[in-house]
């Protein structure tokens, strides 16, 4: 009482100080999940109880049945989650509070002082896990086939509501408030100037990042570039290539199908959040579907992904208990006013074949100062862990141009 008392009062204002310090402390962080939850995972996966199958469907209803058991049974008896630590702790890890949350996120520092700072940023069903083939060559490529010259300071932040980020408990946390959290974050650890780079909500973070922090960003780098037809115009196709409209077309076609998670997640999220907190099953089943639908991986999931890569993924939401609050995110987008205006810095898009929705060049350039536009040989939506290498050179390429 006496401490609340004395916070009130100019007269003491050196004892209100030390709460604000200590809220923007950069607290180390390691990933050291106790052995009670993963006792109790291994538990939970040897009780799954299956569902039937209509035979011969393969994966037309959704995640397919014997798949499902294969993934569930390595999950359960071979998979080690302490290797997955130990590969993700290898990168420097922090926490700080940023407007009540508390912000994960890996900052990893090149040894070239002439670096340049890179917020990238994740998306759902993804992770911070996505990164760990990039961080290596963005921070060092001089080790990794690279000029020295091309380095960057990366800061990789777990969505608030996902992973290693604590989960709000108020409404209204969409891509522009994260935006504002990310912006703070980069402020934080010194950045005046930085780079954004960012796929699925990552690429709506960091466009509002572009769009509102404009004066510390010194360029965008997508590999998801949302944009649909440019606004107030007669003829919306007008410029653009029939190539172009019928991709565009297909793609969107076959997002038809693929839907019913955004559906669900946009209006009722805690509801579908009950059994992916509580079933590690239902979680990999709702998760790993869409690793397979959204990658190049001609329906082989594991063509393009290592079962410890797609169980690290998934088991971060399982230990974290995530799957509720990370969901939240489409609810919260779908009430949020959409971007206003055009981003202005400089825009790089990289455009992978596989992506879920890909626009025509022409709707892009309407809304970002578009100034590199790269068509990908091979990939889908999961950039970072199925391509790496192009990834990292279109990066690479952009901002060599900004530094």
């Amino acid at each position: 009482m006496m401490r609340r008392i004395a916070c009130a009062t100019a007269l003491v204002v050196l004892s209100c100080v030390a709460p604000r310090a200590q809220e923007e402390k950069l607290v180390p962080f390691k990933v050291n999940v106790p052995d009670a939850t993963l006792t109790d995972l291994k538990e939970r996966l040897a009780r799954t109880r299956f569902p039937g199958e209509i035979t011969g469907s393969s994966w037309d209803y959704g995640t397919n049945l014997a798949y499902l058991k294969e993934l569930v049974t390595y999950w359960r008896d071979t998979f080690d989650w302490r290797a997955a630590e130990r590969r993700l702790n290898q990168f420097d890890q922090f926490t700080t509070n940023i407007d009540g949350i508390d912000v994960h996120f890996i900052h990893q520092r090149s040894k070239n002082p002439k670096a340049m700072a890179l917020a990238i940023t994740h998306g759902w069903p993804g992770s911070i896990s996505e990164f760990t083939k990039i961080i290596g060559p963005l921070t060092d490529p001089a080790s990794h086939g690279g000029n020295a010259d091309d380095a960057f300071h990366v800061v990789a932040m777990s969505i608030p509501g996902f992973g290693f980020s604590s989960k709000p408990t108020e409404r209204g946390y969409g891509p522009e408030r994260i935006a504002a959290i990310l912006a703070k974050l980069m402020a934080r650890l010194g950045y005046t100037k930085y780079g954004l780079q960012g796929g699925d909500w990552g690429s709506s973070i960091s466009r509002f990042a572009a769009l509102n922090d404009a004066s510390h960003v010194a360029g965008l780098h997508l590999n998801f570039c949302l944009a649909g037809p440019p606004p107030g115009a007669k003829d919306p196709n007008e410029g653009v290539t029939p190539a172009e409209l019928e991709r565009s077309r297909a793609r969107s076609a076959f997002f038809d199908n693929e839907r019913g998670y955004f559906l669900e997640q946009s209006t009722k999220p805690q509801t579908v959040g009950y059994g992916l907190d509580d079933s590690p099953a239902g979680l990999a089943a709702w998760i790993v579907e869409k690793f397979r639908s959204w990658s190049d991986s001609d329906g082989n999931v594991e063509k393009v992904f290592t079962r410890d890569e797609l169980l690290t993924n998934i088991a971060i939401y399982w230990v974290t208990q995530s799957g509720t609050s990370s969901a939240r995110i489409y609810y919260e987008n779908q009430r949020a006013k959409p971007p206003q205006g055009k981003v202005q810095v400089p825009t790089a898009c990289a455009v992978f074949p596989k992506e879920i929705s890909i626009a025509p060049r022409r709707w892009v350039e309407a809304q970002y100062n578009v100034t590199r536009w790269t068509e990908m040989p091979r990939g889908g939506h999961f950039a970072a862990l199925e391509e790496p290498t192009l990834l990292v050179d279109d990066i690479r390429a952009f901002f060599r141009t900004l530094r």
